[in-house]
């Protein structure tokens, strides 16, 4: 079923009239009719962005302690983001067995996200996050992820060219490089088969790691956007995260921009982009930040040098993320951490 909802549809008219440099393409003419957006001017048009994290990625809306509110997205747009990263659980919300159906009301919620996001001008990546089961058994959920796709890419199929879809974050495990190459142009064409010209993001196995960029292999299609994550050097970025095993004793690690840090970082990130020229690809930087264990001077000198390494490279990027563990904004208070806010988006 395809989106069909009045004031999204009004949304996306005013979106496309009102946003410089995006897609002026009707939302009400067919995808099969639109000549889409070229990748590296979409890649421009993205800029600077953020994740809406720990919240539509979670088992369920809230269980991470994070629900998203339609302030949220205005305070973003007003602070001088240009897109919103979101990631979303897909598999939480469908049925186990063939068909696969996708809840309609969890639908009604991704409308609602795509509706904020073009109320406010924003781009929105509809990123698929945490599909765990892939991970582990790529072989037997391959049929129902590639039918989710069918599902979210006919949905959204006469939705403008601001929205773009994300095939999966970070496959690892046991989807390993060579797996996941294989299923790659399995999703992709999916996809074009109700989106021939939409631009989609795809990044490499392992995580989306720098250093696995040279394994990935795509498909010839020339509306490819390739992301890569990076929270180098891991034992600043995550100090404290519960989530990692050991990461309490790199409690105090300080991140202060030395000659070698930061030849690091530029090393890692020139990788990427030199990787993007030479395969004819734009680089988005989907996912970068450091834990709010660390630091926040620390936290700020790494930010601010990570995003303008990345924007001297040509790359779009997203901070990881709103409002949540690395959060840049604070959903108690209402307001937005200014050094990390700074960071992000410098006065100019």
């Amino acid at each position: 079923m395809r989106l069909v909802i009045g004031t999204l549809a009004l949304a996306t008219l005013l979106l496309a009239a009102c946003t410089p440099g995006a897609s002026q393409q009707p939302a009400q003419i067919p995808a099969t009719q639109r000549p889409g957006v070229d990748p590296f001017a979409q890649n421009q048009q993205l800029g600077r962005g953020i994740n809406l994290g720990n919240a539509l990625e979670a088992p369920q809306e809230g269980t991470w302690g994070v629900r998203l509110h339609e302030d949220y997205f205005t305070v973003i747009a007003a602070a001088g983001f240009q897109h919103v990263r979101v990631p979303i659980r897909w598999n939480a919300h469908a049925l186990a067995a063939p068909p696969y159906t996708i809840d309609p009301d969890f639908f009604a919620r991704i409308d609602w996200v795509v509706e904020q996001s073009a109320k406010n001008d924003l781009l929105v990546i509809l990123d698929f996050h945490h599909y765990e089961e892939m991970f582990s058994n790529h072989r037997g959920h391959t049929e129902r992820f590639l039918s989710l796709w069918q599902q979210i890419a006919e949905h959204y199929a006469d939705a403008p060219d601001t929205v773009l879809f994300e095939l999966l974050n970070e496959p690892h495990g046991g989807l390993d490089a060579l797996a996941w190459n294989e299923i790659v142009p399995q999703a992709i064409a999916v996809i074009r088969a109700s989106n021939p010209t939409r631009n989609l993001i795809v990044g490499p196995g392992n995580w989306y790691k720098v250093s696995q960029i040279s394994a990935l292999s795509l498909p010839a299609d020339s509306h490819l956007i390739v992301s890569i994550h990076y929270y180098e050097p891991f034992h600043f970025t995550h100090q404290g995260a519960g989530w990692v095993n050991g990461s309490a004793a790199w409690l105090g690690t300080a991140w202060e921009g030395t000659n070698t840090q930061r030849r690091n970082v530029e090393a890692d990130l020139g990788r990427a982009a030199r990787w993007g020229k030479e395969n004819g690809h734009p680089i988005y930087l989907g996912e970068f930040g450091a834990y709010s264990r660390a630091d926040m001077p620390s936290r700020a000198r790494y930010t601010a040098f990570v995003a303008r390494t990345a924007e001297s490279l040509g790359m779009s990027w997203a901070y990881w993320e709103f409002g949540a563990g690395f959060g840049a904004y604070n959903r108690g208070t209402g307001a937005w951490k200014g050094e990390l806010l700074w960071a992000l988006v410098p006065a100019e």
